[in-house]
């Protein structure tokens, strides 16, 4: 009898102790989650403010702000202010959490951006914030321009248009010439532009072609990323 009362008196404290341990534990994760959903904060909405605004009202939560470097076209949102926000509004996220936002390059612009004379880089940049897109690039090699300039655009600046084509300098002149690719690209400028870098450029005739407006390059000889000697004549043949 004294061993059973000594073993059922063992057994009493070890459910006793199974059941503190297992207390402790509950009280712990309880606590935890706890303490992590005190750090926890609802994200914002962040749209139509400017960046100044956002990054304030990011760090008065505990949160940072990264401004995406694309921006993007909207008739509403005026230009400079969030337009677009990754976590979106209203989620929970734990402090000292980025935020990326997307700001608004406002109303496409009515006009082409006049980009002659800047960096390749940078009219590319400027292009795609104004809402036109990417037309062909051709290229030069010239010591008379800095490398990766623009040298002529089409349609010029400030005249409406959809994509834009650009002609870019590659460099010094070398003992040969790449011919660019001027298909789409006005016949008449490209011919004088051309010229005045001491390339021979004949327009050998115009023919109909459905679509495309009168003056437009619809066939070269020799065709674009050809390398041609010096003084080698170039054909253009143009749309009417």
């Amino acid at each position: 009898m004294a061993l059973r009362r000594r073993v059922w008196s063992a057994g009493k404290l070890l459910v006793l102790i199974g059941a503190l341990i297992a207390t402790f534990v509950g009280s712990l994760g309880v606590s935890m989650r706890i303490a992590l959903r005190a750090r926890e904060v609802q994200v914002p909405d962040f749209s139509n403010r400017t960046a100044n605004e956002a990054t304030a009202l990011a760090a008065e939560l505990g949160l940072a702000i990264t401004l995406d470097d694309a921006r993007r076209i909207d008739a509403k949102i005026p230009a400079g202010r969030v337009l677009a926000q990754d976590p979106p509004a209203g989620t929970r996220t734990r402090q000292e959490r980025s935020v990326r936002v997307w700001l608004s390059a406002g109303a496409r612009a009515a006009y082409v951006p006049s980009v002659t004379g800047q960096a390749e880089r940078a009219a590319q940049i400027r292009l795609t914030q104004d809402g036109f897109g990417a037309g062909v690039v051709s290229e030069i090699r010239s010591e008379s321009f800095a490398s990766d300039i623009v040298v002529a655009q089409d349609p010029p600046g400030r005249t409406a248009g959809n994509t834009v084509s650009l002609l870019v300098n590659r460099g010094e002149q070398s003992q040969y010439f790449v011919m660019p690719d001027l298909i789409g690209v006005n016949g008449d400028r490209a011919a004088a532009l051309l010229r005045d870098q001491g390339v021979r450029v004949a327009l050998v005739g115009a023919a109909p072609y459905p679509g495309v407006p009168p003056g437009v390059i619809i066939r070269q000889h020799p065709q674009g990323g050809f390398q041609i000697a010096p003084g080698e004549p170039i054909s253009l043949e143009v749309s009417r």
